[in-house]
């Protein structure tokens, strides 16, 4: 690589760091101009309208929401508040619990806050693990998400926290070289490091003290609760041939985790 080619690299690994800096604090800066109405201001709110008023602003939020996850994209409060819910922002509670109930009942989805720092939501399936749709990450159903999988299980295997030379060297060994473009993902380092962070499933964290400025990739909120960790040691196990119970930290956070949400789901039954 020539030594301006490099320098392209880092100018352009630079901006797209600033950009993504500077779209964190716009999402701070545009939430924090919306107070969150009280029960009592809400419910004022509620005498000015009527039924039929309240259900159409449910349906817009529920559309506006449907349409970002088309794109994998978490809904901000502040997006929801400034361009769908508007001049009915005192009411926006009731609102918001209705369309979690819509999302519920009909499409069998649930809206889950991700980030309860910006408030930003994202739709995870709500049925049974016996009956669920696998999600688009877990059964990839495009070269995107499988690129995403991938990395996922890096991380994963590598005990949660991965430097992001590493997931580098692993794409060029699968003819994936975040330096090219590719003819399926285009700038590869962009949908990584911008892209996947932007949607939840990455993070993409600089290291301290490092010097040239190093940075790292951990699983993001969404990945969390989207991502069956069972599934990619199983996957990794047919990969290389072996039980997955040979990677013992793996196997024992998979199982634990299995068995935590196992004993609330019970708890959660009992007290019904």
């Amino acid at each position: 690589m020539t030594q301006r080619k490099r320098l392209s690299n880092v100018q352009s690994s630079s901006q797209s760091k600033r950009q993504s800096n500077s779209f964190m604090t716009q999402e701070e800066d545009e939430d924090a101009t919306f107070t969150q109405p009280s029960t009592s201001q809400v419910q004022r709110g509620l005498e000015k309208l009527t039924p039929a008023q309240v259900d159409q602003k449910t349906a817009e939020v529920v559309q506006y929401i449907l349409v970002k996850d088309q794109k994998k994209i978490p809904v901000r409060r502040a997006d929801l508040v400034k361009h769908v819910v508007k001049d009915y922002r005192t009411v926006y509670p009731e609102i918001i619990k209705r369309a979690m109930r819509t999302f519920e009942q009909v499409f069998g989805l649930k809206l889950v806050e991700i980030d309860s720092k910006n408030h930003m939501y994202v739709l995870v399936n709500n049925l049974d693990a016996s009956t669920a749709r696998p999600s688009p990450v877990e059964r990839p159903s495009n070269p995107k998400m499988g690129l995403l999988f991938v990395i996922l299980s890096v991380i994963f295997m590598k005990g949660g926290v991965v430097r992001e030379n590493l997931i580098w060297n692993t794409l060029k060994k699968l003819r994936v070289d975040p330096g090219q473009r590719h003819e399926e993902f285009g700038d590869v380092r962009k949908v990584i490091t911008d892209e996947f962070v932007r949607q939840r499933y990455l993070e993409y964290v600089r290291i301290p003290h490092t010097e040239p400025v190093e940075y790292e990739f951990r699983w993001g909120q969404r990945s969390d609760m989207e991502v069956s960790k069972a599934q990619i040691l199983e996957f990794m196990g047919q990969l290389h041939e072996q039980d997955p119970r040979s990677w013992t930290q793996q196997y024992r956070e998979v199982h634990s985790a299995a068995a935590a949400s196992s004993s609330q789901a019970s708890s959660s039954s009992n007290h019904r």
